[in-house]
């Protein structure tokens, strides 16, 4: 009988054996619990977490919360009413996989598209709004979600308010070709539209903004707003050095780097981010407010 033989009429070692003593002093706790950080490995409680505004309470690593969490956080309770929350992505240019995807991206998000629309109020002042969703195919900007948000700014221009848009993507999806693609010019001539009508559009770039939203509408508002250590940038780093072939500062497109170098307007933590919209959306308002009676008087 070889070494082999011997082994197999071992007896299957016990988990729990020997562990009375390790289960008297350690209770047992289930993984919903808890949540590690990715950054400082710090061990939060989910409740904890939640409280904090999905915020790590050791490092201030932002995690990424769905859409809804998002809106829930930022407008005023009960004042949200969804637009065109029917609108869904077909497989229009028969890419391979691509309806498989779309499926599981609807039933793993719970959404029937990567971004949500619908009119708020956020400090009292009624807003539109769009929130980009990164469960649902991170985020990616097909023809629906250009759709979407092209509607958004032509509502706000229409009924004259004010539109916030918090973005995260991976940038066009490759899944519906150039006409994926298309979506830059669209989104980007609607936010023209709402800008000439002397409107404000206020962007939030949240972890990661990336490619084609980042190109486009997503760099376009008025005022810029980012969430801490988020990353914002067109291509990657790692394609950026590849082509240059120099090695990039740490930080690079980090939120804190794009401030410093002037594309960004401030870097707000979330806990603050809803008074700080609700300030900017007041005094624009108020602005805009005594420009037309001086108008009126003139």
């Amino acid at each position: 009988m070889n070494t082999k033989d011997i082994f197999n009429f071992l007896k299957p070692k016990n988990e729990l054996e020997n562990q009375g003593e390790f289960a008297q002093n350690h209770p047992y706790i289930p993984e919903e619990l808890w949540v590690k950080c990715p950054v400082c490995k710090n061990v939060i409680l989910s409740s904890d977490l939640v409280d904090n505004h999905k915020v790590c309470t050791k490092c201030n690593y932002h995690f990424r919360i769905a859409a809804r969490q998002r809106i829930e956080m930022t407008v005023d309770e009960g004042t949200f009413s969804e637009t065109d929350a029917d609108m869904s992505s077909k497989n229009i240019i028969d890419f391979p996989d691509y309806t498989r995807k779309l499926k599981n991206a609807k039933i793993n998000s719970g959404e029937n598209e990567s971004v949500i629309t619908g009119t708020a109020k956020i400090g009292g002042t009624d807003t539109v709004i769009a929130v980009m969703n990164s469960q649902f195919m991170m985020g990616s900007m097909g023809t629906v979600t250009g759709e979407k948000i092209t509607r958004a700014f032509e509502y706000a221009t229409e009924h004259k308010l004010p539109i916030v848009i918090f973005t995260v993507s991976g940038g066009a999806r490759m899944q519906e070709g150039i006409m994926s693609l298309m979506q830059m010019a669209k989104t980007s001539g609607a936010a023209k539209l709402h800008s000439d009508a002397g409107l404000l559009y206020i962007t939030v770039l949240t972890d990661p903004t990336t490619g084609g939203v980042t190109a486009s509408f997503a760099m376009e508002g008025d005022i810029i707003l980012a969430e801490p250590h988020a990353l914002i940038g067109f291509a990657g780093p790692r394609v950026i050095e590849q082509t240059i072939r120099q090695k990039l500062p740490k930080d690079f497109q980090s939120a804190e780097f794009l401030l410093e170098k002037g594309f960004v307007d401030a870097v707000v933590q979330r806990k603050d981010m809803k008074q700080t919209l609700a300030k900017l959306l007041k005094l624009h308002c108020k602005a805009k407010k005594e420009e037309v009676n001086e108008d009126e008087r003139v």
